[in-house]
C-alpha cells in the first residue's frame, strides 16, 4: 500500500513539471539550433525562455562588435602609430594579387613600343626603296654602257696611254707621287694629252718636288710647260699652290675634296681626279668637255646641260657609285676615238639605234 502511494506521487511530480514547460516541436528546434539542452534557465529569481535567452546573447554580440568598430574608427594616437617594425612586416608580406599584374602590363608596353619601333623601321625601309624608285634614269642606259665598254676595247685612245694617270713617277715617295699628279692635273685643263704628259715629263727632269718648284724662277716653269693651255696663269697657279702645299700641309697635298678646291687653279674636275689617282678615293665624277659633250647627246641628263659641273651634278643623282670611277675614262677615251666634238662616228658605234643624237638610226 506505501509502495502504490509513493508511485502516485512520483506520477504527479512529473505531470507537474510538464505542465510548467510543455515539450512541442518549436521547443525541441530551438533547443537544437542553440546547442542547450536544458529547456529552462533560471537568471535572477524569474524563468527565461531558451529563445529569449539566445535573442540577449545575440544582442550583446552585436553591440560589442559596434563597440569594437567604433573604437577602430578612432584617430591614432602617437603610440598607435605604425612603426619601422612594422613596414618591415608589411614589406614581407607576399604582394596582392592586383599588384602581380603590373610586370605583365609593363612587358606588354614594352612589346607594343617595340611592334611601334619595327613598323617605323619598315615605313622607313619603303620610303627609301620608293626614294630609289622616284629617281630618274635615262633609258637603256645600262645597254648604252656596255656597248661604249665594247668599243673602247677596240679602239686605243690617247687617255689610255698618255693621261693623268700616267704622267708621274712611281718610284718616288707617296708625297712626291701625289704632288705630281697635282701638278699633271693642273697642267691638263683646256689641254690635249698629249702635250699634258709632255709637259709633265719635262717638269719631272728638271725637277717636280716641292722644294725644286718654289726655287724655279716663273720664266723657267713657263719655258717648260708651254704649249700647254692658258701656260701663263698656270705658272702663278702652280707656284701659289706649291708655296699652300709647303706652308700648311708640310710638302703634301690635302687630303679631301673641299680643300683640294681650295687651292688656285683647282676645280672640282680637277680634285675628283686627285681624289682617285693620288689617294684613292673616288667621291664623284670627273666630267670634262668630252664627258659633258656625251652625256647631253646620250640623254642622261634629265634636261640639257650648259656647264660641266651642272653635268656632273645630274650624273651623280642616277648613277651607281661603284662605277664613277671608271666612267669618266670609259666616256673621255669614247669621245677621243667615236663622238667626237665635231662630225662624230655614228656609223660605227654601236649605240646609233639608241642614241636620240645619232645621225644614222636605222642603217
Amino acid at each position: 500500500m506505501g509502495d502504490r502511494k509513493a508511485n502516485m506521487r512520483t506520477l504527479r511530480s512529473r505531470a507537474a513539471v510538464k505542465a510548467e514547460v510543455p515539450i512541442t516541436t518549436d521547443s525541441v528546434e530551438t533547443a537544437t539550433k542553440s546547442k542547450i539542452t536544458k529547456p529552462k534557465v533560471k537568471a535572477q529569481g524569474k524563468m527565461v525562455s531558451v529563445t529569449e535567452n539566445v535573442k540577449v546573447k545575440k544582442q550583446s554580440v552585436k553591440s560589442k562588435i559596434k563597440n569594437e568598430l567604433e573604437i577602430k574608427s578612432e584617430p591614432l594616437c602617437d603610440d598607435e602609430k605604425p612603426t619601422v617594425a612594422d613596414d618591415y612586416n608589411l614589406k614581407s608580406q607576399k604582394p596582392q594579387r592586383k599588384n602581380s599584374k603590373s610586370p605583365r602590363k609593363r612587358k606588354l608596353i614594352e612589346n607594343d613600343a617595340v611592334k611601334t619601333e619595327k613598323v617605323v623601321k619598315v615605313e622607313s625601309a619603303r620610303e627609301s626603296i620608293q626614294d630609289i624608285e622616284d629617281i630618274w634614269q635615262p633609258e637603256n642606259w645600262r645597254v648604252v654602257l656596255d656597248n661604249i665598254l665594247k668599243m673602247r676595247k677596240m679602239y686605243v685612245a690617247p687617255v689610255d696611254s698618255l693621261g693623268c694617270e700616267e704622267c708621274p713617277e712611281k718610284d718616288v715617295k707617296p708625297e712626291v707621287f701625289r704632288y705630281q699628279t697635282l701638278i699633271s692635273v693642273m697642267l691638263s685643263s683646256q689641254t690635249r694629252d698629249e702635250v699634258t704628259f709632255a709637259a709633265t715629263q719635262r717638269l719631272i727632269e728638271h725637277g717636280l718636288t716641292v722644294d725644286s718648284i718654289l726655287a724655279t724662277p716663273d720664266e723657267k716653269i713657263g719655258e717648260l710647260i708651254y704649249p700647254a693651255g692658258f701656260w701663263k696663269s698656270k705658272i702663278r697657279f702652280i707656284k701659289n699652290t706649291t708655296q699652300i702645299l709647303k706652308d700648311q700641309y708640310n710638302g703634301d697635298i690635302p687630303r679631301t675634296f673641299k680643300e683640294l678646291c681650295k687651292l688656285p687653279g683647282v676645280g672640282p674636275k680637277m680634285a675628283n681626279i686627285v681624289m682617285s689617282v693620288a689617294w684613292n678615293d673616288t667621291v664623284g665624277i670627273a666630267v670634262d668637255t668630252h664627258v659633258h659633250r656625251i652625256s647631253n647627246r646620250l640623254g642622261w641628263v634629265p634636261k640639257p646641260t650648259k656647264e660641266p659641273e651642272e653635268t656632273r651634278k645630274a650624273l651623280e643623282k642616277w648613277l651607281p657609285k661603284v662605277l664613277w670611277k671608271d666612267v669618266s675614262l670609259d666616256l673621255v677615251g669614247f669621245g677621243q676615238t667615236i663622238c667626237k666634238p665635231i662630225k662624230p662616228k655614228c656609223a660605227d658605234c654601236l649605240n646609233n639605234n639608241l642614241c636620240p643624237s645619232s645621225t644614222c638610226k636605222g642603217k
